[in-house]
């Protein structure tokens, strides 16, 4: 079992709630996210819950790339090392090109991309060292084609780190020795604070815990990439990468 798990983002949504599910099977954790009274409040609940595991708590800003690196190398000495490290701190802010709103789409842009760049590189530096481990990207459905209006940004930098994960997994081809994997996990609508107040997302979406519980099976699984959940996620993924974009539009 990949133990030893790094979260960044995980302070609240999707990030705390897969790291209820791992604490819940045993995994030690080492939650990561800028708001650390959160995180000390979530690691109070795991320890209760779960007394046999480790949860360390570190404050991050991913946008600081220095503590990116930093964090890694604190998780590992508290842990013994890092088994799994998921990239799945990020932000949604944006707006349509052209509106004036190119702060809140370039602060997206590096939150979601340089960013998730700096957390695969600090990961994968500790994996190559040990190797071992497994690298996991959390991107998204809308990642599959160029959405509109507010989404655009949000699509484009979810593609990039879906394609950024390719590339690393395609550095190990044929590298012996070494037991590293990345997955890149694409979520569809799961509620987290992330998309409250978002309507045209409701008729797919499922609960957190639902949706979190998904996440980890898939993951565990170590795929090279897995839509979550698979229904109705893995029939319209297709759909989406090759339907004009007229009938994409409907689906977002």
């Amino acid at each position: 079992m990949r133990r030893n798990v790094l979260i960044t983002g995980a302070s609240s949504g999707l990030g705390a709630g897969m790291a209820r599910v791992l604490a819940e099977q045993g995994h030690h954790l080492a939650l990561a996210a800028r708001r650390t009274e959160r995180l000390e409040t979530l690691r109070d609940e795991l320890l209760a819950a779960h007394p046999g595991i480790r949860v360390s708590v570190h404050a991050l800003d991913v946008n600081d790339h220095d503590r990116v690196f930093a964090v890694v190398k604190e998780a590992v000495g508290e842990l013994g090392g890092l088994d799994r490290v998921v990239v799945n701190a990020g932000l949604g802010k944006g707006g349509r090109i052209g509106t004036g709103r190119f702060a809140a789409n370039r602060e997206t842009a590096m939150t979601n991309f340089v960013a998730a760049l700096a957390q695969c590189e600090a990961a994968m530096e500790h994996f190559y060292e040990r190797k071992a481990g497994h690298l996991v990207v959390i991107s998204s459905m809308s990642a599959m084609r160029g959405m509109p209006s507010s989404m655009t940004t949000y699509a484009a930098t979810k593609a990039g780190v879906a394609h950024l994960a390719e590339g690393i997994r395609s550095d190990l081809i044929g590298r012996k020795g070494h037991d590293i994997k990345v997955t890149t996990i694409y979520p569809g609508y799961i509620a987290s604070e992330m998309n409250e107040g978002v309507e045209q997302e409701a008729r797919m979406m499922v609960d957190t815990e639902t949706g979190c519980r998904a996440l980890v099976k898939a993951m565990q699984k170590e795929p090279a990439e897995a839509s979550v959940p698979p229904w109705p996620w893995k029939a319209i993924g297709p759909v989406m990468k090759h339907a004009p974009l007229g009938v994409v539009r409907k689906l977002v």
